[in-house]
């Protein structure tokens, strides 16, 4: 069925496109696509799915940084590739992610600065309170033992309390919760007993395990010295209760 070209007037057959007489376009070609396919389609970047996958480890340093280089790079590759590329969505949410991974390191360094010191500091504090205690626990081991083994008086061996069932575990290995545990100044009176100890405890690493140094003889006084020293602990140390 013949129409009529709207520029010219000219008779044109249906399934003509143009105007003979005039050039005038009358329809728009369409584009046929295989089955199956569609025409607009176009292929996801691999760089932009990789942004996102590397942005989802949020909380890991290097996959953030990854994430953002891969995001640019993406969406750069995009915007060349003139609708053959897709995946701008993508590329996006991974730098969104990359960014925030990156933004979040100041404040878990700031959380890390701020707890780290508080928790060696806790952990001192536990360390000391529990070398206090093992040493009133060795102080009663030595009367126990004593009045156990009257021809022998006190001892200065570790083993020999831990023999006897006084003290167990750590304690009587002469190491526990970071701190070390000494026996000394048994020396043996003319009747052949001990009559004086000295038990002492410190720290195994100085600052990190513990502070201050404890110790305690046959008078039952336990003493502290806040710097750590053992022998100024016998010699000026502060009392505790």
């Amino acid at each position: 069925m013949a129409t009529v070209c709207p520029a010219c007037g000219n008779a044109v057959g249906a399934d003509e496109t143009f105007c003979r007489v005039c050039g005038r376009q009358l329809k728009v070609a369409t584009v046929t696509a295989a089955p199956g396919v569609s025409p607009a389609a176009g292929e996801t970047s691999g760089k932009a799915i990789a942004s996102l996958v590397f942005g989802l480890f949020l909380f890991f340093f290097p996959f953030s940084i990854v994430a953002i280089i891969f995001g640019h790079l993406s969406l750069s590759d995009i915007k060349k590739s003139a609708g053959r590329l897709t995946g701008q969505g993508l590329a996006i949410a991974g730098l969104v992610l990359g960014y925030a991974g990156v933004a979040f390191i100041p404040i878990v360094l700031i959380i890390a600065a701020i707890a780290i010191p508080n928790l060696l500091r806790a952990r001192i504090a536990a360390n000391e309170s529990s070398a206090m205690a093992g040493t009133r626990t060795i102080m009663a081991a030595e009367m126990s033992y004593a009045s156990g083994h009257p021809d022998e008086g006190f001892t200065c061996s570790l083993s020999n309390l831990a023999k006897a069932d006084l003290i167990q575990g750590a304690l009587a290995q002469g190491q526990k919760n970071g701190y070390a545990f000494e026996l000394s100044g048994c020396n043996q009176e003319s009747n052949g007993r001990s009559e004086h100890y000295q038990v002492l405890a410190y720290p195994v690493r100085k600052n990190q395990t513990g502070i201050r140094a404890f110790c305690a003889d046959d008078s039952g006084v336990l003493k502290m010295d806040a710097a750590g020293s053992v022998q100024k602990c016998f010699e000026s140390g502060t009392n505790l209760k």
